[in-house]
């Protein structure tokens, strides 16, 4: 496991690297860009409509239109990174929704479009009855990076053999087992609790480093990482 480099040169090369990737492409491999910012942001746009009023199947269109847009306005207007991807995205969509967005829909499916009903059975169980709209879709980012960073963990898991390991300890990323869980989560993988206790600690120090990376291409500096964590995690305690 190689240690994150934080360093302002990693910075320049992985800021926005999802956003420099739809500037020029050409099919597939614009495609292929639209289908990873459908995949990464779709959420998050759609629980912020959602929250503004519109139903859900005008949300999934105004959601599918928004991003076809951001992404034919990435490959023809070239962007320069700067600030927070999730910020100048929201921005986006504001200006977005104040526009005529019924009149630019173009009926096309956007590749990696989550269905309806994954959509709204994510938007009933992650958010409360009175949420705001910023907080829906702040709440939902930082759940993205999670989600993303969770994924590559357990598909490095895989890749070495050791997703039995990480299946059995993923409850415990983000709290301590309790007393006798140890002993329980030892007879059960057939290792000594020591070696379970030093597993559990590189599963969470690389946990943080894939979330890091994540975030990695949404920020333009180490201090914007530093609070760009910060946002993350206060959203998920519901204080922005």
């Amino acid at each position: 496991m190689n240690p994150t480099n934080n360093s302002a040169e990693d910075f320049t090369q992985t800021r926005w690297s999802m956003v420099r990737r739809l500037q020029g492409s050409r099919a597939p491999a614009a495609r292929d860009a639209l289908s990873e910012l459908a995949v990464r942001y779709w959420y998050p746009v759609y629980a912020y409509v959602r929250r503004c009023g519109h139903s859900q199947e005008i949300a999934q269109d105004i959601t599918q239109t928004f991003l076809q847009q951001v992404a034919n306005d990435l490959r023809s207007n070239p962007v320069q990174p700067a600030g927070k991807f999730r910020d100048w995205l929201l921005a986006k969509l504001n200006g977005f929704l104040i526009g005529e967005w019924r009149e630019l829909a173009e009926g096309g499916q956007v590749p990696g479009a989550p269905a309806l009903s994954e959509l709204e059975s994510r938007n009933r169980s992650e958010h409360e009855i009175d949420e705001s709209p910023e907080l829906a879709y702040r709440r939902s980012f930082a759940l993205e990076v999670l989600t993303r960073g969770f994924k590559r963990l357990r598909d490095e898991a895989s890749q070495t053999g050791h997703l039995d390991m990480c299946e059995a300890l993923e409850s415990f990323l983000s709290r301590d087992p309790l007393p006798g869980q140890y002993d329980e989560l030892s007879r059960k993988l057939g290792i000594r609790p020591l070696a379970l206790v030093m597993a559990l600690k590189r599963l969470r120090q690389r946990f943080r480093e894939l979330v890091r990376e994540e975030l990695a291409d949404t920020v333009s500096s180490a201090e914007e990482m530093e609070a760009e964590q910060q946002a993350l995690f206060a959203a998920l305690d519901g204080n922005l």
